[in-house]
């Protein structure tokens, strides 16, 4: 039997990855807890391994006294003689007690304790094993679907990926090998909670980590990730080495790197763009594969003013918008989408209300919260809907009307259209009415 049990607890120790000292403790604990259940909180006992003989010696202390009136911690003289004739009084005596007679109760007691002691001694290995291993892959069998998501099992704990961690549209049935990115590890009363996702940015950063030595090594950076997961992504990235392509590296041979990313994401679309500090140049290769006319930078605002050609609105906006939306958030810029024509059209209407804000001394926004958004409409409203104007006199209004009289075509100066005047029809053909509501991400 004291074989059994020293066997027993070097073999729970090197499958669980236990300490074997914690496994004596707790056994010792164990059944100390046992013998005090049984005779009293108060009993003086003493619980210890004896390595040589695998067994455990407990004893049971007790104090000498002329009459007992504890007889869980006193024993009489007269009975303490019989076995020590020399003890005396307030003497110390230890009796050995059997594991065997603690009964049938205070071993399940002592058991129960022992695996209690022994499962929170593994979570807590767990534990430390995993709250290091965030922004790692981890790669497990579908195990059970519950109500919060998946459960995968990593073999020695479970993991959770979330419904709103999954790839839209992505089935999985039990027995699916799946992998995807540890992003938290919850300490619960029940166990470690180790969280994955598989529609987070931070995993195809870690997808390519692993696919290409060159982002490994740091040569090759990654400089920022946008995804629409299942269906398009946008990753930036830069060159330490001026002899090596970024984007080169990413693609691999015959694009061998990449479609391995590709294809652990159910055939996501991965956009390359090199990363660029002037900002400028950024959005241009982000906004890819639309040609850019210019683009106009309002650091104050965080935005982007972009002007493509006529025909490039499309492909600059994306299906739905999404080439745009994935532009800016890699870029943390908002930005706004003009042809060309809409883009000189929105200028030349803004110069001359200016000027005619100027004439008459007030405020732009005037014009505008009485509903007079445009040249021409100023020009053929009367003077009453002028003097709606607030700040406007009718001394005033002669200046308008002078002033109007003066930038009328025909005077050396282009009047531009109204906003909603005219449309080009190509544009709209082109862009679809999802894609106007869309232009400004």
């Amino acid at each position: 039997m004291s074989l059994e049990l020293k066997k027993a607890i070097d073999q729970i120790s090197k499958d669980k990855g236990l300490d074997r000292a914690m496994l004596v403790e707790t056994l010792e604990e164990a059944v100390r807890t046992s013998v005090t259940r049984k005779y009293g909180e108060d009993t003086d006992v003493e619980v210890s391994f004896n390595e040589d003989t695998g067994e455990l010696d407990v004893f049971q202390f007790k104090i000498v006294v002329a009459e007992v009136e504890d007889e869980g911690g006193q024993i009489s003289l007269e009975e303490a003689q019989k076995h020590d004739p020399s003890v005396q009084l307030d003497d110390e005596m230890g009796f050995r007690l059997k594991v065997e007679d603690l009964g049938r109760i205070a071993a399940q007691s002592a058991k129960q304790v022992i695996i209690q002691r022994m499962r929170d001694a593994e979570q807590s290995i767990i534990y430390e094993e995993y709250k290091d291993r965030a922004g790692e892959i981890a790669s497990g069998i579908i195990q059970r679907r519950d109500k919060a998501g998946w459960v995968i099992n990593l073999g020695r704990t479970e993991a959770l990926l979330p419904k709103e961690e999954q790839i839209p549209r992505e089935h999985y049935k039990r027995g699916d090998r799946a992998q995807a990115l540890i992003i938290e590890v919850r300490k619960e009363g029940r166990g470690p909670q180790v969280v994955v996702s598989r529609s987070h940015r931070d995993y195809m950063a870690a997808l390519f980590r692993r696919e290409v030595p060159e982002v490994d090594d740091g040569v090759v950076q990654i400089m920022g990730v946008a995804r629409d997961p299942g269906s398009r992504a946008k990753v930036a990235v830069m060159s330490r080495d001026r002899d090596v392509d970024p984007v080169g590296a990413c693609v691999g041979v015959r694009g061998s790197r990449i479609q391995n990313i590709v294809q652990e994401l159910r055939g996501e679309r991965i956009d390359i763009v090199v990363w660029s500090q002037d900002i400028a140049t950024y959005a241009r290769n982000a906004l890819s594969p639309a040609v850019i006319t210019r683009i106009v930078v309002d650091d104050a605002e965080g935005l982007l003013e972009v002007i493509v050609p006529d025909d490039q609105l499309t492909n600059a906006i994306g299906r739905k918008g999404q080439n745009v939306k994935l532009a800016a958030k890699l870029l943390g810029w908002k930005i706004d989408i003009y042809t060309e024509t809409r883009y000189n059209e929105a200028n030349a209407i803004g110069h001359g209300l200016e000027q005619l804000a100027s004439v008459a001394e007030v405020p732009l926004e005037s014009f505008v919260e009485a509903g007079l958004t445009s040249f021409d409409v100023i020009r053929e409203a009367s003077d009453e809907a002028l003097l709606g104007i607030n700040g406007i006199t009718p001394e005033k209004i002669a200046n308008v009307r002078a002033a109007i009289n003066f930038l009328r075509p025909g005077n050396g100066h282009e009047e531009a259209p109204a906003p909603d005047s005219e449309k080009n029809p190509d544009d709209e053909a082109a862009a679809g009415n999802d894609q106007a509501e869309d232009a400004s991400a």
